[in-house]
């Protein structure tokens, strides 16, 4: 483990706070599509599966990145490589306001989706600022920039009408610029590149730095990134199409209720990492899979009419999820998989100390695949099967399999860590020793060498 000697309480606290803000700015400006491109969709006349394409294609970028752009903040620190990666993105977001086709719309889509590396960079950098016993609550508040969907999705609606959607872009294009500037500025050097300077030793190889992608655990930790954060990243650009197309409201209101599932959804990561180092990550991830599979079960329901033939006739009623229900079980559902996302990060730095930025960067490669992924599908699945729920269907399936894979591979280790169980089939049904057989006596009450008269 990197040592952390000479490393203040406040020198902690500025690079979270600085990263975590960055972080924010750059989340807001990786899910700008879920707002312009609705105004896009219909100046341009997409259907819903060119739409979840446009949606997904910055997801791609941002996701594919995050293994190199891990592997260089391993080799290069995150002071160097956060700000180079924000100015980078400024100027494709620049670019993409001089677009007037689909396809270039995608190819600008694939620049400004290098926003979203800039989770690794800041995982990479934050991690190695604190203890072992602290980097779950630490990458928890970290993790908590995803907010800045949220952000985008208050915000930008109301940007859009007044100043046009190439307007907005141009403003988070700034934005951006400007934090790029400011946190190369006051950011710190972190205590690992600071100690490589010190000594004159190199970075380590690329080939090394990718040796673990070997093992399983890592590949089974990426899978339940891609729920957790991929299904996070795919509903917070769906949501206010699903809600202008199912419900009928505007895009102002439906920004507005997609912001109320994405705020629950990133400021809880932070509680998340808390809840890891005090009951273990283990226990959170399955609440995050049980709770969202009974939230997805509800919410996948269609609106369905049913008839029962009663006793003096047809009973007709209906079962539909108001508005209003709906968004509850979203900002649930958001809470949920907030703890889900700290949960599977409180694993990396403590199993991979020193292969953060290329653990980390497949498992959240993996979980941006989802939100690349999770858009398509979910456009796919509403033009062919023309049922607005069809894609929480999707879901649904999605968690079941990953809540049994955990399930199974837990079993494995304590079987293995724990020899003695293996030949257990009976597990939860047999005691350790029966309840011993009560010795007679009056009225049937046990009577031993050691009880007592009544008094």
């Amino acid at each position: 483990m990197h040592t952390l000697d000479g490393v203040s309480r406040s020198d902690q606290y500025r690079a979270l706070g600085l990263s975590t803000f960055a972080f924010t700015v750059c989340f807001a400006v990786w899910t700008i599509f879920s707002i312009i491109g609705v105004q896009i969709k219909e100046d341009l006349g997409l259907s819903d599966t060119q739409f979840g394409l446009l949606v997904a294609t910055p997801i791609l970028t941002g996701s594919v990145s995050r293994i190199f752009l891990g592997v260089w903040t391993e080799q290069f620190g995150g002071r160097i490589m956060f700000p180079l990666q924000m100015l980078i993105t400024a100027v494709a977001v620049w670019l993409l306001t001089s677009v007037q086709t689909y396809p270039v719309f995608l190819l600008a889509a694939l620049g400004l989706g290098l926003a979203g590396g800039s989770f690794i960079v800041g995982v990479a950098y934050t991690s190695r600022w604190f203890e072992k016993d602290r980097q779950g609550t630490a990458l928890g508040i970290f993790g908590a920039g995803n907010v800045g969907a949220a952000v985008t999705n208050f915000a930008a609606p109301f940007l859009v009408v007044a100043l046009g959607w190439e307007g907005t872009a141009r403003v988070y294009a700034i934005v951006l610029a400007v934090v790029a500037v400011l946190f190369y500025l006051l950011a710190k050097t972190d205590p690992v590149q600071a100690e490589r300077k010190r000594t004159g030793e190199g970075p380590a190889s690329t080939g090394s730095m990718l040796e673990p992608l070997r093992d399983l655990q890592v590949w089974r930790f990426a899978t339940y990134y891609f729920f957790v954060f991929g299904a996070f990243v795919a509903l917070a650009s769906f949501l206010p199409r699903y809600y202008t197309g199912a419900y009928g409201l505007e895009l102002t209101t439906a920004g507005v209720f997609a912001g109320l599932y994405s705020l629950p959804g990133s400021v809880f990561r932070a509680l998340g990492g808390w809840m890891s180092d005090i009951w273990g990550a283990r226990f959170v991830m399955y609440l995050t899979f049980i709770g969202s599979l009974l939230i997805l079960f509800v919410m996948s329901y269609p609106q369905t009419g049913y008839i029962v033939q009663g006793i003096n006739g047809p009973i007709t009623f209906d079962f539909g999820l108001s508005v209003g229900v709906f968004v509850a079980l979203t900002v649930i559902l958001g809470f949920l998989m907030s703890l889900g996302k700290a949960a599977v990060y409180k694993h990396i730095p403590v199993y991979y100390p020193y292969h953060v930025g290329s653990v980390g960067g497949l498992v959240g490669m993996i979980g941006g695949l989802g939100g690349f992924f999770l858009p398509i599908a979910f456009g796919v699945l509403l033009d062919l099967t023309g049922v607005w729920t069809a894609p929480f269907m999707l879901l649904f399936v999605l968690v079941l399999v990953s809540t049994v894979w955990m399930h199974l591979a837990i079993r494995r280790m304590e079987r293995r860590r724990h020899p003695g169980l293996e030949g257990e089939k009976y597990l939860s049904d047999v005691p350790d020793a029966p309840l011993p057989k009560p010795v007679g006596g009056s009225g049937g009450a046990p009577r031993g060498a050691g009880s007592q008269p009544a008094e």
